[in-house]
């Protein structure tokens, strides 16, 4: 029997508009967690990509006097591009236009149609053209807008073929009732279970008048309705992505990341869905807040982003990645800056990690020659990293990503304290006191060593210099204890983090 992989996933992202830092911040989330398992031992599989039909995206491209399938291209190169730039380790990059997805996507739908889930109907309701999305009346504001696009609803009536969402009302009822930990955080567990209770209405399955969709295979005068086309490549990726190939055991997902705007279709339409197709459900969806400036949810329409292509050429990746899982916590809203970015790298990477490194690895190099021999460790200094990489582990098993940081940032803090409580430079002017400057030196070397392999995930090239530096390689989480003999001999320090940036 194959051996359960990881299997973590983004939403795919809309290319109606090009990348923004909201964007960003899903795809970094997933590949901590990816980079992390991979430390573990165990086989991931990382999946993002681009969602590319729907009526917004026709709609942008008739704007732009282009075709939505150009429109499609170049955004979807710019979300492809965005990857690299983030430090991103995807296994694949999928596309809701590659035929591969269209052919499965097509297949599964027609096995819920054969399976008696689906017949034709007429929908009449509000309806944003840019969430591609009807509206049910308690999702609608008092001043009766979208409450995420802030623009007037429509009012439209068309025939479609219907999924039969309310068939499983109970099923998912249970699913809620017997998996505590399907959806987190608890706040948007609570929020599902109680779209669900309210009672499910039949859904939309299909659009009669769009033609920029996977055509149904019942009646091609038909397209599926985006947001199913779309949920399906989580699992259509697997069916023909290389990196798959021979790669037994990933489905079902470990965990989906997806923001709280788009909770209902992955919490409630997505697991019944996958009930109808007779697929086996993921096995947790976690959803995260939204980052916020001025008030409001980062959004391109609003005008109100922050360029993280920008942010990446000013501060540098690691420094982008560390700042939104240190400044916001995940699973929850929270307000961005650049003032608040430029605070955070200064004080916490700059001074914290990057200047407790670099003293450590001088003095290595001043009084020991950048040679550490073989002794003990401090005791005292050991048993605040005793259990450290136990704790991570269990906030990852959560996906509790800022919980996780803080508890190895705690430790970089205790060994800045470290230093200045045993002063090697005062140590070292007195010759009766080398054992103890060897035990001082060895001590702040394994501790540096330490956060350094658990911060990888993280801070991934940073992290990599330094264990460079410190001549310890090795990122396996197994190896992320404090123990004696990691450090033998180091490097000449080097800036990780420069004040001087040069102009914003």
């Amino acid at each position: 029997m194959a051996v359960k992989g990881f299997y973590v996933t983004t939403p795919i992202y809309y290319v109606n508009a090009a990348p923004h830092l909201g964007h960003a911040y899903t795809t970094i989330a997933a590949d901590v967690l990816a980079r992390h398992h991979r430390q573990r031992g165990e086989e991931v599989f990382f999946l993002t990509g681009t969602d590319e039909h729907g009526e917004p995206v026709a709609d942008a491209a008739r704007a732009q006097g282009v075709t939505p399938q150009e429109l499609a291209d170049k955004n979807a190169e710019r979300f492809r591009a965005l990857g690299p730039r983030l430090g991103a380790t995807n296994d694949f990059f999928i596309r809701t236009t590659d035929p591969e997805h269209e052919r499965v996507v097509r297949e599964v739908l027609a096995k819920v149609h054969e399976a008696g889930y689906v017949y034709e109907g007429v929908y009449e309701g509000r309806y944003c053209p840019r969430c591609a999305d009807f509206k049910a009346e308690n999702e609608i504001g008092p001043d009766g807008l979208c409450p995420i696009h802030k623009i007037e609803l429509t009012v439209e009536r068309e025939e479609n073929y219907f999924f039969a969402l309310s068939r499983f009302q109970e099923p998912l009822e249970r699913l809620y009732a017997e998996q505590p930990r399907f959806v987190a955080p608890q706040s948007r567990f609570n929020e599902a279970r109680s779209f669900i209770e309210s009672g499910l209405r039949d859904v939309p399955l299909t659009r009669k008048h769009l033609t920029w969709g996977i055509t149904v295979p019942w009646d091609e005068s038909h397209v599926f309705y985006v947001w199913f086309d779309a949920l399906l490549n989580y699992y259509t990726a697997l069916r023909y992505a290389p990196a798959a190939d021979g790669r037994e055991g990933l489905w079902p997902p470990s965990y989906q990341l997806i923001g709280k705007d788009i909770l209902r279709f992955h919490a409630v339409y997505w697991p019944a869905l996958l009930m109808a197709a007779g697929i086996e459900l993921p096995e947790h969806i976690f959803v995260h807040g939204f980052l916020l400036m001025d008030g409001e949810k980062m959004s391109k329409s609003l005008g109100n982003v922050l360029d993280p292509f920008a942010v990446i050429d000013r501060f540098g990746t690691d420094a982008l990645r560390f700042y939104l899982f240190r400044e916001v916590p995940f699973g929850q809203d929270g307000s961005v800056s650049t003032a608040s970015f430029e605070l955070r790298y200064e004080v916490e990477l700059a001074n914290e990690l990057g200047n407790l490194a670099s003293r450590t690895l001088a003095m290595i190099s001043r009084y020991r020659d950048g040679e550490l021999p073989d002794g003990p460790l401090d005791e005292l200094l050991a048993a605040d990293f005793e259990g450290l990489a136990e704790r991570v582990r269990e906030q990852f098993d959560r996906a509790e990503l800022t919980s996780a940081l803080e508890e190895i940032w705690v430790r970089v803090r205790r060994l800045n304290r470290y230093v200045e409580e045993r002063a090697p430079w005062t140590l070292a002017k007195d010759q009766a006191a080398a054992g103890e400057l060897d035990l001082v030196l060895r001590s702040l070397a394994e501790g540096i060593r330490s956060v350094a392999v658990l911060l990888w995930p993280y801070l991934p090239a940073s992290s990599e210099r330094l264990l460079a530096s410190l001549g310890a390689e090795a990122l396996a989480l197994d190896g992320a204890g404090f123990a004696s003999g990691n450090v033998h001999r180091t490097a000449p320090p080097e800036v990780l983090f420069p004040k001087e940036l040069g102009p914003a």
